[in-house]
């Protein structure tokens, strides 16, 4: 793939310096400088699946219905993705966590008749399902557990023992979760790379993995990579009350479904995490 005539084409302006960014789990990132002035990010995808197209409806469906900041895409065209480049680091101090809250709090208000989503989405590049269900534990159990380990099972990543084990597990979720009042919008995939700060505001939410959920999952996720802390849950806790007994209860429980995304794109050390929820539920 020659990147630098693709951005050019793509973006419609000749590229004048190109280089590597960190990020990217089934992608390659760029940083460029077009020749109108404009300083852009470069996503390339040579798999010829429809990926960055996914993570293109993703954001424009954030920037156009929800206040959540994120890139504004510039271009789409087959194995590559543009967005603006936004100013930031992926450090938080108190005052971006408190932000952090407010714009998540904002974005789990929004809420749908259904738990999923109007199509499939993505999480780390890969397939998310969201068929449109009543029920949230049957979506968790159905859309996020047994599939996630099934993928993980095929990829040679999670051992069939584990696989059944989640899958029993998977049948007695209402030993520990209720359905919330109504499905919430969520990001999807909050961890330290995917938010950018700067002066204490976040300047922008990446690589969204969209659906409407419980928001307790967002929530346990942030926690599960210490992504904030003790600042954004209790502004968090102040707008939208986190119920009694998510940290004890229920936040491990959500986290295994980001863990086996985690087994399916890497293995390792991620199954021997899954076991050890999976015994602490006793399963």
């Amino acid at each position: 793939m020659d990147i630098r005539r693709q951005v050019a084409a793509a973006a419609g302006s000749p590229v004048i310096d190109i280089a590597p960014l960190g990020g990217g789990c089934v992608s390659v990132v760029y940083e460029a400088r077009l020749g109108d002035g404009r300083r852009i990010v470069a996503k390339a995808d040579e798999s010829g699946s429809d990926t960055l197209a996914t993570e293109a409806f993703m954001l424009r469906y954030l920037a156009e219905r929800t206040a959540l900041p994120v890139p504004a895409v510039v271009a789409v065209d087959g194995g590559v993705l543009l967005m603006e480049y936004v100013e930031g680091d992926s450090r938080f101090d108190g005052a971006a966590e408190e932000d952090a809250a407010e714009r998540l709090a904002a974005l789990h208000a929004l809420t749908a008749p259904t738990f999923g989503f109007e199509r499939d989405t993505l999480i780390g590049g890969l397939r998310q399902p969201n068929r449109p269900t009543a029920g949230w534990l049957d979506f968790f159990a159905e859309q996020r557990l047994i599939y996630m380990a099934g993928e993980a099972a095929r990829a040679g990543r999670l051992p069939a023992a584990t696989r059944a084990r989640v899958e029993r597990l998977a049948g007695h979720l209402d030993h520990w979760l209720t359905a919330p009042a109504a499905p919430s919008l969520i990001h999807g995939d909050v961890w330290t790379t995917n938010v950018l700060a700067r002066g204490g505001r976040i300047t922008a939410f990446l690589d969204p993995a969209i659906s409407f959920a419980d928001a307790e999952i967002e929530l346990a996720f942030i926690g599960l990579f210490g992504t904030f802390g003790r600042a954004f849950y209790q502004r968090y806790h102040a707008l939208r009350p986190i119920a009694p007994g998510f940290f004890e209860e229920r936040r491990d429980l959500y986290n295994l479904y980001p863990l086996l995304v985690h087994v399916r794109l890497f293995g390792g050390s991620y199954v021997g995490q899954v076991e050890r929820v999976l015994a602490d539920y006793g399963f």
